[in-house]
C-alpha cells in the first residue's frame, strides 16, 4: 500500500484519525465529527497527503457510513476487522487501553503491516441490495415480535387454544369468534385486534420487499436462488455480506468465515474436531435454513444426511456436515457467477460449476474438514547414522 495511511476509529457522531507512514511513523492525527461540517475539515486536514488509503475499522458495521461517504468522494478505502486492531492493541504498549486515540492507532499499524486487506469498491446497486436485506431482516423480527403478542392475547381470550405458525386469516377468524362482556376483555380484544392490523402491514410490506428482492438478485445474474433452501432474502444477504467473491483464495477460507469449518481440536493420536461459533452468524443462519429446508423434502441433500446418520454420527453432527457442503455449494454458485459476469476471480483451483448440495461428482471430495489434509512437515528428517570405516590394513615390510 502506497502513500500514508489514516487509520479511522469509527462512531456515530464522531471518527478520530491517526496518520502514519509506511513505516508506521506518526504524521498526525485529530477527531472530527461526522456532521456536514466536521467532515469536510477531516478531508481538509489530509488533503496536503496526496497518496493517501483509508483504513476504517468495521466498514461493513458500525464504520459503513463513513467508508460509504469516502468511496463516493473518490478516496481510496480498505476494511480493517476490529479482531486485527484489537490484537495489535493487546500487544502494544499501552497495556490493552481502549481510547479512540489507540484505536486509531491500532486500526493504522494493521493496515500498516496486513497484507490482503479488503479493499471496498463503489457499488450502488450491492449498497442498495445490503439495504433492502436489513430491511426485511428487521420487519421479519418486527413480524415475529407481533406475532407473538398476537398468540398471548388470542391465549387470553380463548383459553386451552393455541395455533402455531399463527396467520393473519387464522388470528382474524380466532378473533372473530369472541365476543367478551367484561371491560378487561374488551381492552384485550381490541388490543388483538391492533395487533392483527399491524400483523397485516407486515406481511403486505414482506410481500412486497421479497419482490424487490428477487428482481435485484436476478438483476446481478446471481444463480443463488436455484439452490434448494435459498430464496431471494437469501440470495440477498450471501450477496451483501459477501461483497466481492475474489476475498476467498478457496472453499475452505469460505468455509471458515461462515462457521460452517469445523475446528481442529485433535490432540497426538486422537483426533477430533469440535463445533465452531465464529464466522459471520448471519451466512451460518441463510445455510442453516437452506439445510433444514433440504431435509424436508426429497432432495440430494437429505440422502447425504441420511448416509451420515448411517455412518454412526448424531443428527447434528450430521446437520453441520450437510451446512459445510452448502457452504461448498455456494461459494462455487458465486465464483461461476462471478467468472459469468467476467468479473470474477482468477485461478481458483478446484471451483467447478457443479451445485449439488453433496457433490456426487466422483473428483470431488467430501470436504468435512476445513483443510484438505494434514500440515506440510517443517523439520528436517534425520539423517540415517553413518557406518563405521573399518580401518585399512598396512602391508608387510618383506
Amino acid at each position: 500500500m502506497t502513500g500514508v495511511i489514516i487509520g479511522v476509529d469509527p462512531h456515530k457522531l464522531s471518527a478520530t484519525i491517526e496518520v502514519v507512514d509506511q513505516h508506521g511513523h506518526l504524521l498526525g492525527s485529530g477527531r472530527f465529527t461526522t456532521d456536514k461540517a466536521g467532515y469536510a475539515a477531516m478531508r481538509s486536514y489530509v488533503k496536503s497527503w496526496r497518496q493517501r488509503a483509508w483504513a476504517v475499522e468495521g466498514a461493513n458495521g458500525a464504520g459503513r457510513p463513513l467508508a460509504q461517504r469516502l468511496l463516493a468522494d473518490g478516496e481510496r478505502v480498505v476494511d480493517v476487522p476490529a479482531k486485527l486492531a484489537a490484537r495489535v492493541r493487546l500487544f502494544d504498549t499501552g497495556h490493552n487501553r481502549k481510547t479512540d486515540v489507540l484505536d486509531a492507532h491500532s486500526i493504522a499499524m494493521v493496515a500498516v503491516r496486513t497484507a490482503g486487506l479488503r479493499e471496498l469498491a463503489p457499488d450502488g446497486e450491492l449498497e442498495a441490495l445490503r439495504m433492502l436485506a436489513d430491511r426485511r431482516d428487521e420487519l421479519a423480527q418486527r413480524r415475529v415480535q407481533t406475532v407473538n403478542r398476537l398468540q398471548r392475547l388470542l391465549s387470553e381470550l380463548v383459553p386451552g387454544q393455541r395455533k402455531r405458525d399463527l396467520s393473519a386469516l387464522q388470528a382474524k377468524a380466532i378473533l372473530a369468534s369472541v365476543r367478551p362482556r367484561d371491560v378487561a376483555g374488551k381492552i384485550r380484544r381490541r388490543m388483538a385486534a391492533e395487533e392483527l392490523a399491524d400483523l397485516v402491514a407486515v406481511d403486505a410490506k414482506l410481500k412486497t420487499i421479497k419482490a424487490e428482492l428477487r428482481a435485484a438478485v436476478l438483476g446481478r445474474g446471481s444463480s443463488l436462488m436455484e439452490i434448494t433452501g435459498v430464496g431471494p432474502a437469501g440470495a440477498a444477504r450471501i450477496l451483501a455480506d459477501v461483497g466481492d467473491i475474489a476475498r476467498f483464495a478457496d472453499r475452505n477460507r469460505f468455509a471458515s468465515w461462515t462457521g460452517t469449518a469445523p475446528l481442529d481440536a485433535s490432540s497426538g493420536e486422537h483426533v477430533r474436531h469440535r463445533l465452531s461459533r465464529a464466522g459471520n452468524r448471519r451466512m451460518n443462519h441463510v445455510l442453516h435454513i437452506a439445510a433444514i429446508v433440504q431435509l424436508r423434502h426429497d432432495t440430494p441433500g437429505r440422502a447425504y444426511f441420511l448416509r451420515k446418520v448411517a455412518a454412526g454420527k448424531t443428527r447434528m453432527e450430521a446437520l453441520r456436515c450437510l451446512k459445510r457442503r452448502l457452504s461448498d455449494v455456494v461459494y462455487r454458485r458465486l465464483v461461476a457467477d462471478a467468472r459469468a459476469a467476467d468479473t470474477g476471480p482468477g485461478g481458483h483451483c478446484g471451483a467447478t460449476l457443479q451445485s449439488s448440495a453433496v457433490d456426487l461428482h466422483p473428483h470431488i471430495d467430501t470436504s468435512d474438514q476445513p483443510l484438505p489434509g494434514p500440515a506440510t512437515p517443517t523439520l528436517r528428517p534425520t539423517p540415517p547414522p553413518r557406518k563405521a570405516t573399518p580401518p585399512k590394513a598396512h602391508a608387510s615390510a618383506s
